[in-house]
């Protein structure tokens, strides 16, 4: 009987270190010196900090920077741990509604986003959240409703702003693959730079 089981629990043992050690490690490994951006999480630094994940959106809200994804990701409530609160772009509980189409809770935040969206047609982007709640991209043309919004904020011209998104509007993976897509927390990032060196130039002179 141990003759007959033996083979079979060698075999167990060597593909459980083959598939369950040795193939990770070395997917890994090889992750990490062809792709390190990717591998390491796609984190994005700002003098040497960690100020976020290109794969990760985050909650812009001011009128100055373009804003991302509705999320519906949710967190415990500090007051209430039987309640949750939302906390968009909670990473470390990424989720959609799960709320029913009729749900008042999900038609008043729907109605909320449209209000703010401006005139239609509204891009669905701009009022839907993602499955995941933490969508980073918004497509071209809910980027491009908000160009009048953040060029105004910041006192630009729009054609300024508008050639910014088309910088940082991604196209369809091998021209078909996906859909066109504006990584919101890049685009930001630029905004930033831009004015920093915009003062940076008037201080200077």
């Amino acid at each position: 009987m141990i003759h007959e089981f033996r083979p079979a629990l060698v075999l167990v043992a060597l593909l459980t270190i083959l598939t369950g050690l040795v193939a990770p490690l070395a997917m890994t490994g090889i992750a990490s010196v062809a792709f390190p951006f990717q591998a390491g999480g796609s984190l994005i630094e700002d003098h040497g900090k960690i100020v976020g994940s290109a794969l990760i959106g985050q909650n812009f809200t001011g009128p100055g920077y373009f804003h991302p994804r509705p999320s519906a990701t949710t967190e415990p409530d500090p007051k209430d741990a039987s309640k949750t609160i939302p906390v968009p772009y909670a990473a470390d509980n990424s989720n959609a509604s799960n709320l029913a189409p009729t749900a008042k809770a999900l038609i008043d935040r729907v109605k909320g986003d449209l209000a703010s969206a401006g005139p239609a047609p509204v891009p669905a982007d701009a009022v839907t959240t993602s499955a995941s709640g933490l969508d980073p991209d918004i497509s071209p043309e809910n980027a491009e409703r908000q160009i009048a919004r953040v060029a105004g904020a910041r006192h630009w011209p729009e054609d300024r702003i508008k050639a910014l998104v088309a910088v940082y509007t991604a196209e369809p993976f091998l021209g078909f693959i996906g859909e066109p897509r504006v990584n919101v927390l890049a685009l930001n990032r630029a905004l930033d730079r831009m004015q920093g060196q915009m003062q940076g130039q008037v201080q200077g002179r």
